[in-house]
């Protein structure tokens, strides 16, 4: 596997999603992790460094990280965040990047995209489609 920086993985996919959706909505980032052998505990130390930095930043709502039940699972962490905007986001880890928060870890290979709700349990259309 080629191993992107998390961080410009993440902004190049905020780059392609800022100049694609309106801005109208938040905007919900889904990274799921692929953690090499025995770095689980580093990877959940550097999302909590990343985590730190971000939610002091304009756009910022929420994250929440996921450990996977099975220990078979592709993806060991997932990591769901809410910003207001794909511009936001993408303003944010650039200047995460630039402060080099999240370290590289050899072998960790990181999927990032951005996405907007389009249906509800109950039924209801995201706001963006009404």
């Amino acid at each position: 596997m080629t191993r992107r920086s998390p961080l410009s993985t993440a902004a190049a996919a905020a780059a392609t999603l800022a100049t694609a959706v309106p801005a109208a909505a938040d905007v919900t980032l889904i990274n799921v992790f692929e953690i090499p052998p025995g770095q689980e505990e580093r990877v959940i130390t550097a999302w909590e460094k990343a985590r730190d930095f971000l939610k002091e930043e304009p756009g910022y709502v929420t994250t929440a990280l996921h450990r996977a039940v099975s220990p078979n699972a592709r993806f060991a962490l997932v990591n769901v965040a809410t910003w207001e905007s794909p511009e936001a986001f993408m303003v944010a880890t650039k200047r995460m990047q630039d402060a080099n928060i999240f370290p590289d870890i050899e072998g960790l290979g990181v999927n990032p995209a951005l996405y907007r709700i389009v249906r509800r349990d109950d039924g209801a259309s995201s706001p963006s489609e009404n």
